[in-house]
């Protein structure tokens, strides 16, 4: 199964997939995309010498425009999957329509939807979080749920550190969703 990684940061789910592919996995790397220069997931898919493309909103006249550029430079490298992994930008319909794509989300949807899960579900006071893996669709955060995985929440957590353990989980199941669907091929 043939993967573009959209990435925003430091690429830590990227990197979980790359292992995996080196490991055997059923699934390959053919390009990470970024939406900002100097990312370090840009870096790790060059050191494990996948192709890198850079889309910046700022660069276009429109979130329309540059949503165009993106589903076209997607589409150069045939994926059979799109994986948004922490790709922190809201997808148009000139990409969403144009390919199946998998989205990661550090909290038990449809709970704490947005880029703030992990933080909302810190403020909210749950006892219980997690991570889910979902189809992206028109809304935000609102596709169907492929898998989800709870992370308990400690006494002396932050932000800061929930959300790695969150990610620990994220990573395991992103690569397993990955591994189940590139299986079973019925996905298609």
């Amino acid at each position: 199964m043939r993967l573009v990684v959209l990435v925003s940061g430091s690429g830590s789910n990227l990197q979980a997939l790359l292992d995996a592919s080196a490991a055997g996995a059923p699934f390959t790397v053919v390009a990470v995309g970024a939406d900002r220069d100097g990312t370090l997931g840009a870096e790790r898919a060059r050191g494990a010498g996948v192709p890198v493309f850079v889309a910046r909103v700022p660069d276009f006249d429109s979130r329309a425009d540059w949503n165009r550029s993106l589903a076209r430079l997607v589409a150069e490298h045939r994926p059979d999957v799109v994986v948004s992994a922490g790709f922190m930008k809201v997808l148009g319909p000139e990409v969403v329509d144009a390919f199946r794509i998998l989205n990661t989300h550090p909290a038990l949807l449809p709970s704490f939807p947005g880029a703030h899960g992990v933080r909302d579900a810190l403020a909210h006071g749950v006892t219980v979080t997690g991570c889910t893996c979902h189809w992206v669709d028109a809304g935000v955060d609102t596709g169907p749920i492929v898998d989800q995985r709870a992370v308990r929440v400690l006494a002396d957590d932050t932000e800061a550190s929930l959300h790695e353990r969150i990610k620990v989980a994220e990573r395991a199941m992103l690569v397993e969703v990955l591994t189940a669907l590139a299986e079973d091929r019925s996905w298609r």
